[in-house]
């Protein structure tokens, strides 16, 4: 059921998507260093490695300069379109074709680089890798903005890697098994509406009232960016 609607809900946003696609594609190829897409490695189902589909946003070679494949705000590496793709989350909706190749489903768990992915304690990755990786999710909805956390914890003095290790990544695996315990179709559907009206308004979302009994972060760092409201567990 849920690959069925995986397959009809991504093709009527294919529909819809088409024009708005090929704005950004000529976009891409006229700005920038004149490249559209960028195929990254995840792990996905069962551990398997696949290509994620993503538009553009960083100049080439970035995963190797920097602080590597984490991002933070004002990073230099963007590119200017790349700064809106990513605000506008538009830089991940090419992975609607990994949904119709089986790679992804709509809504799942986030698939992470191999060496995000193997910083989960072991127990979380065979966990999560039991049920298909998704466009978005609740991962995706509290970690909104990623880049907001790993910035303040450079301006903090704290490696941006050891803030991912120790801050992120814990707290990110709870959420994800929390979503492996409840997940259903009226889940999925109430994060395919956050998903869409957090872009909208982002910051207007009370994540509690959405998502009743979501574990609290540990980590102070992420009570200041995180925060579910009367519903989170406590």
């Amino acid at each position: 059921m849920k690959r069925l609607f995986d397959i009809l809900v991504a093709l009527i946003a294919l529909s819809f998507l088409a024009i708005p696609f090929l704005i950004v594609i000529l976009v891409l190829r006229l700005t920038g260093e004149g490249n559209v897409w960028y195929l990254q490695e995840r792990i996905g189902y069962k551990g398997e490695r696949f290509r994620v589909f993503k538009f553009v946003t960083m100049r080439v070679g970035s995963e190797f300069t920097g602080n590597k494949d984490i991002t933070v705000r004002g990073d230099p590496r963007v590119l200017p379109v790349g700064r809106v793709l990513r605000m506008t989350k538009l830089n991940e909706l090419p992975q609607i074709l990994n949904v119709l190749k089986g790679d992804m489903s709509i809504v799942g768990w986030r698939p992470l680089v191999p060496r995000g992915f193997y910083d989960y304690p072991e127990d979380i990755q065979q966990h999560i890798v039991q049920t298909q990786p998704g466009i978005t999710g609740i991962g995706s909805i509290v970690f909104r903005d990623e880049e907001a956390i790993v910035t303040e914890a450079g301006e903090m003095g704290k490696d941006l890697h050891d803030c991912y290790r120790e801050d992120i990544l814990p707290y990110k695996g709870e959420v994800e098994l929390w979503y492996g315990e409840h997940q259903g179709m009226l889940l999925d559907l109430k994060i395919i509406f956050v998903t869409a009206w957090a872009i909208i308004a982002p910051g207007g979302i009370d994540l509690g009232k959405w998502f009743r009994g979501l574990p609290e972060p540990e980590s102070d760092l992420l009570r200041k960016h995180i925060h579910l409201g009367p519903g989170g567990k406590h």
